[in-house]
């Protein structure tokens, strides 16, 4: 399967700017998602790949063959890409069969009627639902007919599966089963896949590479590790994963020392950050925390190995089964946390690692 290219890609509706110098690469082969909130620019991204939509300049290639080129300006029809999509909302023909939706990609690409009940099978088999090929989709449940639009998506073949959303529409539980099975089919036909999604958890356990959207800008690539382990800005440690962000100023940032020193607004308490970039003392920053990497401890003296402490008031406590969730207050800084333990009473310790903060100086 060949990658591909994205650059420079610009779109913009009714003169508002949606995208903003667009730039990735897809390997061949490799499951990449489109992540962000309602509105960033990753469908949009996804309906010019597809041809759905004309970018204003940038170029989108897959292999050797140039889908659009902003200069000189030319783009080649959706229905010349070869590229398989599937949207949201499945999109099946109620008055056809499975095989019959399976088959009207296969005809409008001329395939002869023996080689089309081949391919239908083949498609229906690696989503497990040969058996129903003669069925309809009012036939069918929602995951049933999710799998039914993947086969359609990829039984002629396509140089690149497109996937909007496909999950959004089914419940919790079978959800998590749905990823289960899609990263094997993925693997299994080895196709270059772009998955757009909202939801963090379908991006960090399907993909080999997530890029992260936020107001139509590309803010980060990376695998899920770098991205939850790594967060480019703020933005990003912000909505991947629960990450408190806290404002503050380094008073501290020896030449030669690998942690500087942040106070906190005006807590007057401070946490020791590992050094990740330059910064200056006197310099704004954010210190990006993550919840489950706070340790609670009702001792007020925990001391040593390094470990910052901060006084924390408990506001609220939550138990969600698996764990209990916190909402604390340090000063007028408000903090999530985590814990597998009850903790009772008003006054906490917070106990945080330096190497578990993220610094993000302010940029001038």
């Amino acid at each position: 399967m060949p990658e591909l290219v994205v650059e420079n890609l610009k779109k913009s509706f009714a003169g508002n700017a949606v995208l903003e110098d667009i730039n990735f690469t897809v390997a061949d082969g490799e499951f990449f998602t489109l992540l962000g909130p309602s509105g960033c620019g990753k469908s949009t991204t996804l309906a010019c790949v597809a041809g759905l939509e004309h970018p204003e300049s940038g170029t989108i290639r897959v292999g050797d063959q140039v889908f659009f080129d902003g200069d000189p300006r030319s783009a080649v029809p959706p229905e010349g890409r070869n590229l398989g999509l599937v949207f949201q909302s499945y999109a099946l023909w109620p008055h056809m069969t499975i095989a019959g939706n399976l088959a009207l990609p296969l005809k409008l690409r001329k395939v002869s009627g023996p080689e089309q009940k081949r391919l239908i099978d083949e498609a229906l088999d690696k989503v497990d639902m040969l058996h129903l090929r003669d069925r309809y989709p009012h036939q069918l449940s929602g995951g049933q007919q999710q799998r039914v639009a993947l086969a359609r998506g990829i039984v002629y073949a396509p140089g690149v599966l497109l996937l909007d959303e496909p999950l959004s529409n089914l419940d919790a539980k079978m959800r998590d089963q749905a990823r289960i099975w899609l990263k094997s089919l993925q693997r299994e036909v080895g196709i270059t896949t772009v998955y757009v999604t909202h939801d963090q958890v379908e991006a960090m356990s399907l993909s080999d590479r997530i890029a992260v959207f936020m107001h139509g800008r590309l803010q980060q690539v990376g695998t899920p590790t770098e991205i939850y382990e790594t967060p480019a800005t703020p933005e990003v440690a912000g909505f991947i994963g629960r990450c408190n962000l806290l404002e503050g100023r380094v008073d501290e940032a020896p030449a030669e020392g690998s942690t500087v020193r942040v106070e906190l607004g005006s807590t007057g308490q401070h946490l020791k950050v590992v050094r990740t970039q330059d910064v200056r003392e006197g310099q704004d920053a954010t210190v990006g925390l993550r919840s489950e990497r706070i340790t609670l401890s009702h001792r007020a003296d925990v001391a040593g190995d390094g470990v910052n402490v901060l006084r924390a008031r408990i506001k609220q406590c939550s138990y969600t089964g698996a764990r209990f969730e916190y909402q604390l207050s340090v000063g007028d800084l408000d903090i999530h946390a985590e814990s597998t333990v009850r903790h009772k009473g008003e006054e906490i310790s917070l106990l945080i690692r330096p190497e578990d903060c993220l610094l993000y100086p302010a940029t001038v």
